[in-house]
C-alpha cells in the first residue's frame, strides 16, 4: 500500500481515479488546485504524485518544476496527465523530471499498472551488489544516491533506475523498446520520446556521460566503457 497525491481539477476524472487507486489497496489524497497539491506535497511527502497538466492556482509544468526542485520531494514519482495533442507540453513535462505520462482519455487500469510499475521499481529490494561503480561515478543502490568524486548528483527515482540499467547493462545495445519494458515495467504504446528526454537529462546532469551513452540510430542507445578522468 501507498500513498498517493492526486492533483486533478475534473472532479469526475479525480473520482474515477481515486476509486481505481483505492480498489489497488492505495491510500489517496484528492486535491483539485496546483498550488494546494505543492502544499501537500511539501507538508507530507507522498509516494508518488499524479499530476493534471493544466491547473488552476499553480500549472502541473510548475508544479513539477518545484516538486524537483526541493530535496524532500526531489525522487517522488511522478505521472502527469495532458491533453491529446499537447505533444510540446508533455515533453517538457518530462524534462522537468515528469518519470512518466498518460494522455487524456487513459484507461484507469493502465493508469494505476503504471502507478504501480513506478514504485516497484522505487521500492524494489536489492539483490546483491548494492554499490555499482563506472568510472568515477558510485551509485549506492539502497540510498538511491549518485555521486562524482565529492559531488552528488540529484536524479529522480526514474533516472536513477535508467542509469543502473545501463550500466548494468554496459557495452549492450539496447533498444528503446526493451529500456520501456525493463525500466518502465511496461509495454509502451504511446511511442518513445519518453527515452529519450530521460537520456537526455542524464546527460545533461551527468556530463561525465554525455560521449559515454552512444546513440544508436532510429534504434536506441549503448553505455560505452568508462573514460578516463582527465
Amino acid at each position: 500500500m501507498a500513498s498517493i497525491l492526486v492533483v486533478e481539477d475534473s472532479p469526475d476524472i479525480a473520482e474515477l481515479i481515486e476509486h481505481y487507486l483505492k480498489g489497488a489497496g492505495h491510500t489517496v489524497i484528492v486535491l483539485g488546485n496546483g498550488s494546494d497539491g505543492l502544499r501537500q506535497a511539501r507538508h507530507t511527502p507522498p509516494d508518488a504524485v499524479i499530476l493534471d497538466l493544466m491547473l488552476p492556482g499553480m500549472d502541473g509544468l510548475h508544479v513539477c518544476q518545484a516538486l524537483r526542485g526541493e530535496a524532500s520531494t526531489a525522487a517522488i514519482p511522478i505521472i502527469m496527465l495532458t491533453a491529446r495533442g499537447e505533444e510540446a507540453d508533455r515533453v517538457r513535462g518530462l524534462e522537468l523530471g515528469a518519470d512518466d505520462y498518460l494522455t487524456k482519455p487513459f484507461s484507469p487500469k493502465e493508469l494505476v499498472a503504471r502507478v504501480g510499475a513506478l514504485l516497484r521499481r522505487v521500492q524494489r529490494p536489492v539483490a546483491t551488489t548494492k554499490l555499482l561503480t563506472y568510472g568515477p561515478l558510485a551509485i549506492d543502490l539502497d540510498r538511491h544516491l549518485v555521486t562524482l568524486g565529492s559531488e552528488e548528483i540529484t536524479l529522480t527515482a526514474k533516472e536513477f533506475l535508467l542509469l543502473q540499467y545501463l550500466i548494468e547493462h554496459r557495452g549492450r545495445v539496447l533498444s528503446r523498446d526493451l529500456l520501456l519494458t525493463d525500466v518502465w515495467s511496461y509495454q509502451y504504446t504511446g511511442g518513445t520520446r519518453t527515452v529519450d528526454v530521460h537520456i537526455r537529462r542524464l546527460r545533461e546532469k551527468v556530463p561525465y556521460l554525455g560521449a559515454a551513452i552512444a546513440t544508436i540510430k532510429q534504434f536506441g542507445y549503448k553505455l560505452e566503457d568508462p573514460a578516463p578522468v582527465p
